[in-house]
């Protein structure tokens, strides 16, 4: 673990500014009540761990805090979509999330649709401000964050490995198959998420080694998280992980408990941990305290 470094402290102050950005930026007076939509599925509550990601991978690179600030808001605006989206009937037909009711229980469906539409709309107006915004940052910038921040959700990353989800419903999956289902569900946006920090460096500051270490860093990470997830959902309650505890196994949905047993599972968020620190450390980077502290979190988490 990452003694010397107290994550509590460091992410106040970042979580602080996502935060009053987010409330900022996710505002109540779109048409018809959307805007309270939107907001309820934003506002007041998550682990915020994809933004910052974003804001540890800007700092361990030295790069502009005003791109990563609207980075690390677009992709939590693209996780809370997905989320508003999951929870859905035609989905996975969940009716709690972080500790509230979902959206679609709480508006209806047909709102919540909209409002997942929307803040994935919003997610790339943020990552491309006005040249008369005081934040504003140069435009290839912008067009690299769209770039990774769309592959992630998309076919190659999050979409399609909810399709694969959807598709495996009481199916015996191999562990191979298994893993890339969860490399792109889950852990395609932890992997951005690191990239995106990266990509708010200055040009020449990234050496290829650098770039190929953290994006393997958020690889390992993204997949330590999903396979803690699966753990979690065996031995915690629904009260604790602030969503329905169990609903993997009542729904027969392959996981990597199902897959690899309890004790296999629990070595293996260890091993991927251990590869994350490994990619940090040949990454040749010395601000990377906080990507450390973050990969302890994922995998030593209880919720």
């Amino acid at each position: 673990m990452t003694a010397a470094f107290d994550l509590d402290s460091w992410s106040v102050g970042h979580l602080a500014r996502v935060e009053a950005a987010l409330s900022q930026w996710v505002v109540a007076d779109a048409p018809a009540d959307l805007g309270l939509a939107m907001r309820y599925a934003v506002l007041d509550g998550g682990k915020r761990l994809r933004p910052l990601l974003v804001l540890a991978a800007c700092e361990a690179v030295q790069g502009d805090p005003h791109a990563a600030l609207r980075a690390a808001c677009a992709v939590e605006l693209v996780h809370a979509y997905s989320l508003v989206h999951d929870d859905m009937p035609c989905m996975d037909n969940d009716i709690l999330r972080r500790g509230k009711p979902t959206v679609h229980i709480k508006f209806g469906q047909a709102q919540a649709l909209l409002a997942g539409d929307a803040l994935q709309a919003l997610a790339f107006e943020l990552l491309a401000p006005d040249d008369g915004d005081a934040d504003s940052f140069a435009p290839v910038m912008q067009a690299t964050l769209c770039r990774l921040l769309a592959r992630a959700a998309g076919y190659a990353g999050m979409a399609g490995g909810q399709a694969i989800d959807l598709a495996s419903v009481g199916q015996t999956l191999t562990e191979d198959r298994l893993r890339q289902m969860h490399a792109l569900k889950t852990g395609a946006l932890l992997r951005a998420s690191v990239q995106m920090g990266a990509a708010c460096g200055l040009s020449g500051h990234l050496t290829d080694q650098a770039s190929a270490s953290l994006s393997d860093f958020g690889a390992a990470i993204g997949l330590a998280f999903q396979v803690v997830d699966d753990i979690l959902d065996v031995t915690a309650d629904s009260a604790t992980l602030g969503k329905t505890a169990g609903k993997d196994a009542e729904q027969d949905k392959p996981t990597y408990v199902s897959v690899l047993g309890m004790a296999q599972s629990k070595a293996y968020a260890q091993e991927l941990h251990g590869l994350a620190l490994a990619a940090l450390q040949s990454s040749g980077l010395s601000n990377t305290l906080a990507l450390q502290a973050l990969a302890d979190k994922v995998v030593g988490r209880d919720n």
